[in-house]
């Protein structure tokens, strides 16, 4: 089953994130007031409705419940992303992100129940899109061409083994140059460790291969 995804508000991370999610293979719900802009992403998603995202009884149409993220994605609207964040977490969304544009709107968002900030600044569309698209992927930075480094916890698959054992490189094409555990700092990898669910990994891979480490 795919993984679904609300994005409210279409400015440009919001419209950069939509596009991104849906080539990655994600079921997107795309919601702003604009109905200029809902029309023009009507054919890029798989849903695109017009609703006011202040509006407490407009939000609660939106069926938020019923996906797996919901990333608002207003930053400079803190009553409508307030409102957003609220009801999201209300209907049980499991994980709800927002963009904020000052340290106060995130100190408010947090108290409402966010678990992630978004850094305007930090981030783009494509890089969220790469770190939610795979569940597995803590961070996410673009290298020159082709290349990507990532931080990702285990595959329970990899649990109780080394890495010498699992040859990462050969068998999943991904090349591991540090790990951690815990808050600990990063190390070069001993081969000889056993990995364990609080083990953090580093490793440098091919784009187009970023779903392969779901």
């Amino acid at each position: 089953m795919s993984l679904s995804i609300g994005i409210l508000g279409l400015g440009k991370y919001g419209r950069s994130l939509a596009e991104n999610m849906y080539k990655l293979g994600a079921d997107v719900l795309v919601v702003d007031k604009d109905r200029v802009l809902v029309d023009e992403f009507a054919t890029k998603v798989n849903s695109a409705i017009c609703a006011d995202l202040a509006n407490e009884a407009e939000l609660n149409e939106l069926g938020l419940g019923n996906l797996d993220i919901v990333v608002v994605a207003m930053g400079s609207n803190l009553e409508a992303s307030i409102m957003s964040v609220a009801i999201a977490k209300e209907k049980g969304v499991d994980f709800v992100m927002a963009k904020t544009s000052t340290d106060r709107m995130s100190a408010i968002l947090e108290k409402v129940g966010v678990d992630k900030i978004i850094d305007p600044e930090g981030e783009s569309g494509i890089r969220t899109a790469r770190i939610l698209a795979s569940g597995r992927v803590m961070d996410y930075i673009d290298m020159d061409g082709n290349l990507c480094m990532v931080e990702i916890k285990p595959k329970d698959k990899w649990i109780g083994h080394t890495l010498r054992e699992l040859d990462i490189r050969r068998s999943d094409n991904i090349n591991i140059i540090a790990m951690k555990t815990g808050k600990e700092d990063w190390v070069f990898p001993d081969p000889n460790e056993k990995i364990t669910k609080e083990t953090s990994l580093m490793a440098v891979l091919d784009k187009k291969n970023i779903r392969s480490i779901q």
